[in-house]
Parts: structure tokens; sequence; C-alpha cells
């Protein structure tokens, strides 16, 4: 099709797409995607997280959050657009950097509005040391936290006067207030969990899928939350077409796992960094909240996995933690101009430069990468996008890589539509043949918002009042 045939039908709305052929379809939405960008695309990554997202465009402007042109989505800060990575992008990234590391040193003090939840059992135990308690007083902090307890009047194991006096100082519990929450027949429950400054986040509590096997019964899978929004404006994603607000803490991560192990009365069994957020711009706050779920909460750390969709050099920093949790990587294409048109920040970091970082990783941990592929219809569900996969990951074929294919989930104001059923299957024959292992990631509980961010998108246009 040439450029002409395909300038002739952008007009059309992509609620008609599912009557057009594949080819047309698939020219249409790579048009609308990329009239707009430049003629040339870097060519390998920077070493350096900040400096990397900014290649793309001088920085000349730092976002400021404001209202949206869109009142069914929550505020993007002002200058942040569809369309092509620029550098308003670029300083909603720097911000996250930035914020990840200031944010790990505030949890490292106390004072008023301080936490207590996800510190050390040292820190607890030179708190109370500080405050002229014995020792074990920390682990008795620690234990009723992980108990549940949401104020210090909930800690009755300690003194009372002790009690009073972290009041008094404003220390908390950090403990956030469900605000809504919706389930589905399959079990899955997602929740809204409103933080201290009116934002609110989402977690997603997902039980077995079955119960025949009965040595599995107590499966219970979260899938956490790592920022308020997220500046990666990944066009499916549902977070992404809100704003960024801000990192979450330690804490607020840790709470999300406690809150769903309340809420189904069970042990959490497995956490999937995969709710709002780029957990790799956060990567502070993650891995202190891992250590926490792993160490303290007793989740085994191959049963944790931390997905990205990409931040320069942030996944060789992953490397150096030395945790044997699953990493996955959010591809969704199989050519960096395709890529791009789907994931606007793979302008900055190149697919080849993607996968030599995760080349590295595999050799440096020893541990197999996951591929997470999003089928969009008309779009990246093709065989011919399959037998490029195919081949793309056959370079780096000593990372034993592992495709999860997810059929994509509907989303308020968006272009794209669900793969059918034999579209999906075909995509994973394709992936069988070659020998690379595929598995249909199945939506749990489709009807309770399931995508990412659609629930938050509901009930959050500003930071909630009156708390």
């Amino acid at each position: 099709m040439d450029v002409s045939t395909v300038q002739s039908v952008l007009h059309l709305r992509f609620s008609t797409l599912p009557t057009m052929n594949r080819t047309t379809r698939h020219a249409i939405y790579i048009a609308k995607r990329l009239s707009a960008t430049r003629s040339t695309i870097a060519t390998s990554a920077s070493r350096n997280v900040a400096s990397a997202f900014a290649a793309s465009a001088v920085p000349d402007t730092v976002p400021v959050f404001g209202d949206t042109a869109a009142p069914s989505l929550p505020p993007r800060p002002i200058g942040i657009t569809d369309g092509v990575w620029d550098s308003a992008d670029a300083a909603a990234v720097d911000q996250a950097l930035a914020d990840a590391d200031k944010i790990v040193r505030q949890a490292q003090k106390y004072g008023s509005g301080e936490v207590l939840l996800a510190r050390t059992l040292e820190d607890l135990q030179a708190l109370a040391v500080a405050d002229g308690q014995p020792k074990y007083r920390a682990k008795q902090l620690q234990d009723a936290l992980f108990k549940g307890a949401r104020s210090m009047d909930d800690i009755s194991t300690i003194p009372k006067a002790w009690r009073q006096s972290l009041t008094d100082r404003g220390v908390l519990t950090g403990r956030s207030i469900k605000h809504h929450e919706v389930s589905a027949a399959d079990g899955t429950r997602k929740f809204l969990l409103r933080l201290h400054d009116g934002y609110v986040v989402e977690t997603v509590g997902i039980p077995l899928d079955t119960d025949a096997d009965r040595s599995q019964s107590q499966r219970l899978t979260v899938c956490v939350s790592s920022q308020v929004g997220c500046p990666m404006r990944c066009t499916f994603c549902a977070t992404g077409k809100g704003g960024f607000a801000r990192n979450l803490m330690p804490h607020e991560i840790v709470d999300q796992v406690l809150t769903v192990a309340e809420e189904f009365g069970q042990r959490v069994s497995n956490v999937v960094f995969m709710g709002m957020g780029e957990p790799l711009l956060n990567l502070p706050s993650v891995m202190r909240a891992h250590s926490v779920l792993n160490q303290d909460l007793g989740i085994g750390a191959r049963h944790i996995t931390i997905s990205t969709v990409g931040v320069p050099n942030a996944i060789r920093n992953l490397a150096n933690y030395d945790t044997q949790s699953t990493l996955a990587v959010s591809i969704h294409a199989p050519n960096q101009q395709l890529r791009e048109s789907i994931v606007p920040s793979a302008k900055a970091y190149p697919l080849h430069a993607l996968l030599q970082d995760c080349a590295e990783y595999f050799r440096v941990t020893g541990r197999r990468v996951t591929f997470e592929y999003t089928l969009l219809a008309g779009v990246n569900d093709s065989p011919e996008c399959a037998e490029e996969l195919v081949a793309v990951l056959r370079r780096y074929g000593s990372m034993k890589s592992h495709v999860n294919l997810i059929p994509w989930n509907p989303v308020d104001e968006s272009e794209f539509s669900r793969p059918s059923k034999r579209s999906v299957q075909h995509f994973v024959n394709s992936m069988e043949r070659a020998g690379i292992a595929a598995t249909v990631r199945h939506t749990r509980g489709l009807e309770a918002a399931a995508a990412c961010g659609q629930l938050r998108n509901m009930h959050q246009k500003d930071p909630l009042t009156g708390i």
C-alpha cells in the first residue's frame, strides 16, 4: 500500500477497523501514529537513565500538573500530549527518577508524618532504643503491622505511654484506606486505595484459577502498583492515558499486599509489579518493598515478578540487586518502528538496546527473561508480526525467552480493538513452532475494569479532598 492510499483513509475512525483487511488496518495505525515522528531514531541506549530519555529532545519545560482536556481522565502534566516522545516526556521521567531517590531518603527519617511500615527491623530497634524501650519492642511493632494494625492504638503489645508518644509525634503505621472495590465472578477483586495525599492507586487480588489441584488451593497473587500514574505513556494503557503524579513509597507498595491478604483472609503467595506505573523508574522503593515481601512476609523471590517497558540502564541496575525474581519486559512489537508507535518512550531506548540489556541481565543473573506482548487487533497480531518476533528473539536465543501473550483489554477512549481468539491462537502456534515458549495470559475479571488504570480513571480526576 502506498503513502497516498494510507493518507486517504486516515480520517476513518478506528471503530470501523474490524471491517477492513489486516493490511489496511495496520497501515492506518502506523501512519496515524508516526506521521509526526522525525526521520531518524536513536540507535543506541545511553548508559545514563535520565539523559537517555532526554536525548530525543532538549528539555525546555518542566511539567506542572494541571487540568486535562479529557474530562474522563486524571490530569496529565501541562505539555504532555499523545504522539511522539518529546522534551516534556523526558522531563516527566527526570522528575520520577529524582523523586525515587528522594523518597527513599525520606523514608529513613522519623518525624511528623513518617511511617513504620516497611522499615527494617534494625530501623525499628534503633527507634525503640532512642525512645528508651528495649530492642524486643521493635519486633512487637513489626509483627503488629504485618497483622493489620492501622493506627498506634491497634498495637496493644507495646506500652500505652509509648503508643501515645509515637502518636503525638505524628508517627503513622502507613496503612491506606480502601476507597472502592469491584469484583468478578471468578473471584478476582480490584481495590482502589486512598493514600495520605488524596491520590488513589489500584491493586488486584487474583485467586487460583481452579480448585482442581487442592495442593495449590491457597495460592493468591497480588498485582501491585509502583507509581501514582505513569509517565511512560504507552498508547494502549489506561494508566498511560492519565498523568503521572508521584512514585509510591515502600510502605505504600507493601500496604497493597497486606490489604489484599486481609480482604481475602489468606496468605499472599505471589506478587507481580504489573499495576500502575513503571517499576524501574522507582527502583529504590520497589526493591525495598521487595525485601519486605520476601524476607519479612515470606513470599519467595521466585514468586515475585518485576515488569518494565524499558528504562535505559535500569535493567542492569536491577541485576546488581542479585534477586531471584522474574524480570518481565513489555516488548509489544517485533520492530523499532512499530514499537515506537505503541510505546513512545522506545524512541529514547531502541529495541535492539533493550534486548541487549536483557541478554546481559540473563548472563549476570542466570534468570530467564519473560517478554510481555499485548496483542492489538490489526496492529501487532498478524502472522507477519509473529514471524518477525520469532526472528528477533532467536538472535538472543541464549536468554531462553518466554513470551506471555496478552489479548488487549478494552480501554475507554482508545482506538484499539481486542484480537480474535483465532488470531491469538495463530500467534501462539507461530511461537511454538519456532521452539519459543509462549503462554496466553487470559484476562481475569474482565468486567472488573480489568485493564491497568481503568478503575482509577473512573474514580479520580483530581486528588481527593476532605481527608
